[in-house]
């Protein structure tokens, strides 16, 4: 008898919280977003990265009136770090968002290896252009056979070259120094030609192995030494700016697909906005950046006159080798572009 009042009294209480809740969701504010997307990115949520994740998730949630949130998760937690292992976890839809370098993404898409072609942009207009233009387009339409919607690029300054004690300041500099690139064959055969020693490297090893002279130095945009505290370990920023690089913000197709039809428009106008902005703040910032460095201890070199145009010949001298890989025709039209 008692276990039949229990059930009959929890019958009754469950009956009671569902009318509460049932009441509680007409009221403003109180019901619970649609829809929530968990957008994973590589770096510290300080970083530059982490600044535009968090914005976007800003304006989707305005936009959409709190029907869509994001939550950011920084440091690769979400992809233990192997960025490789994310694009093929958000084609799957086991990540639902992503930021990410389109560096990364060539291996997967080869065209956007065009975008670092060594010395394609002569200024962040250019660059800015491209991104936006009918090329950054036909890019982003490619991601639709991984199983991505890609909502927009938005840039990284231009790589440079930080190294423990080589100043490089012509093209001679380069010779023998072992630098960490990303995997992938464009850095690689950038450096070889240079007559430096690529060596592919996981981000997350880079530190320890600056640290052990393991590798003499590593490229990147200035933002990356800064937010890693190379530093430490690094004493010279080679002012190379030898690669163009941008990030890429996704989702899944099935995120995508998750967020009612009614509000992605807003989500995309989110990203377009928060594009805009980190554009611009990413630009001004990369003096402030070099000052940092500096005050750090880096030794901030630039090319000797006349080295600058030595090392772009030498660089410009592997885009046969990527002709075939990257596709003759958008090759070909990335170059009219820049060169109109």
């Amino acid at each position: 008898m008692q276990f039949i009042m229990t059930r009959r009294a929890m019958t009754r209480s469950l009956a009671t919280l569902a009318l509460i809740g049932t009441a509680l969701s007409g009221l403003p504010g109180a019901a619970l977003a649609q829809t929530s997307l968990r957008l994973a990115v590589p770096d510290p949520i300080g970083s530059s990265v982490g600044r535009a994740a968090t914005r976007f998730s800003e304006l989707v949630e305005e936009k959409t009136d709190g029907e869509v949130t994001v939550e950011v998760f920084p440091d690769g937690v979400l992809f233990g770090g192997d960025q490789n292992a994310a694009i093929n976890q958000l084609g799957a839809g086991s990540l639902d968002g992503l930021i990410l370098a389109s560096s990364v993404y060539a291996s997967f898409e080869p065209r956007m290896n065009a975008i670092s072609l060594p010395y394609l942009f002569s200024d962040y207009d250019q660059l800015q252009s491209y991104l936006a233009g009918e090329p950054g387009d036909e890019l982003m339409a490619s991601l639709d056979r991984l199983g991505v919607k890609g909502l927009g690029f938005f840039l990284r300054t231009f790589r440079n070259v930080t190294t423990r004690d080589t100043a490089i300041t012509t093209a001679e500099d380069f010779d023998g120094v072992t630098l960490r690139t990303p995997n992938n064959a464009l850095f690689v055969s950038l450096f070889e030609a240079l007559g430096a020693n690529p060596t592919p490297m996981a981000f997350s090893e880079v530190y320890s192995a600056l640290q052990l002279g393991a590798i003499d130095g590593q490229e990147n945009p200035v933002e990356v030494p800064l937010n890693n505290k190379f530093a430490e370990v690094q004493g010279q920023l080679n002012m190379t700016q030898h690669v163009a690089d941008s990030f890429l913000l996704a989702l899944s197709n099935g995120a995508w697909e998750r967020i009612p039809e009614e509000q992605r428009e807003a989500v995309q106008e989110a990203a377009d906005e928060m594009i805009e902005a980190h554009n611009s703040e990413e630009i001004a910032a990369e003096q402030d950046i070099i000052t940092q460095l500096q005050e750090q201890g880096m030794q901030v070199n630039q090319f000797a006159d006349g080295e600058l145009a030595r090392v772009q010949e030498i660089a410009r001298g592997i885009y046969p080798q990527f002709e075939e890989q990257i596709g003759a025709e958008f090759m070909q039209k990335s170059l009219d572009f820049v060169q109109q």
